[in-house]
């Protein structure tokens, strides 16, 4: 990544053209980083998010647990951002000249308990990245603990398809989106069987997995996803008509 010149007292402005955001300019932002998870991130596995395992789905460790005003309800599940020590205030803390760029795959809860400036770092209306500790130790030392940022929306750069996991029972499917490229926010899914005319509509459940209350046992599926920039990819007949719970389905489509 190329360096970044930061101006104290300012707040630098970094005009970015992408069609993968769908905007036409982004900024960067100030927020605060801790970090979570131990030096090999096997903390972070899980997640609000719900992608598990976290090797396997292809994150790996440049991942961040968000704040509840970044969270956004699991509606950020999946999206990608740049992240910048901010060095014009904590010079001795800053690993300069670098950035990384993360995934965000799980929720930083409050702790109204603590000030929010004080252990509270999560609290609203603080934006705030709890990052994976390697993902942190890229930017920034390891006994700083909580360093000021600068973050800005990115693109998402995936390896492979965007990957279906199906689980739930008969009359509810329970459907784990992930590995999904460009904007990787989701902000709506269809699903269609092979007997059904039409693309039924789902609905966000929790995180990245979605739901639909129609019966498609015995049918190939096909998903069409839309994201929050409105591009949209439809994976047809991902799952075979013998799919069962529990299983995962790879497409051939991507962002």
């Amino acid at each position: 990544m190329g360096k970044f010149i930061l101006s104290t007292g300012l707040i630098l402005f970094v005009v970015l053209f992408t069609t993968e955001l769908g905007v036409a300019s982004a900024v960067w932002q100030r927020a605060h980083a801790t970090f979570y998870g131990g030096s090999d991130a096997s903390g972070t596995m899980g997640g609000a998010c719900g992608y598990g395992n976290l090797y396997t789905d292809g994150y790996g460790t440049k991942t961040a647990a968000l704040s509840t005003v970044l969270f956004n309800d699991g509606k950020s599940c999946g999206g990608c951002y740049r992240i910048v020590c901010d060095a014009s205030q904590v010079p001795q803390w800053c690993l300069r000249g670098t950035s990384i760029d993360i995934t965000a795959t799980n929720f930083c809860p409050p702790n109204l308990a603590l000030p929010n400036d004080n252990g509270g770092w999560c609290n609203p209306p603080r934006p705030h990245f709890d990052m994976s500790q390697p993902a942190f130790q890229t930017i920034a030392k390891y006994k700083a603990g909580i360093v000021p940022i600068l973050y800005m929306k990115v693109g998402c750069k995936r390896s492979g398809g965007i990957r279906f996991t199906i689980n739930g029972r008969d009359y509810f499917e329970l459907v784990l989106i992930s590995n999904v490229g460009g904007a990787g926010e989701i902000s709506r899914v269809w699903v269609k069987g092979s007997r059904m005319n039409n693309w039924e509509s789902m609905t966000r459940n929790w995180g990245a997995n979605w739901q639909s209350l129609r019966y498609v046992n015995g049918q190939s599926l096909s998903f069409r996803v839309q994201l929050r920039n409105g591009k949209t990819r439809t994976a047809d007949n991902v799952a075979p008509s013998n799919w069962r719970f529990g299983q995962s389905f790879s497409s051939n489509v991507q962002f």
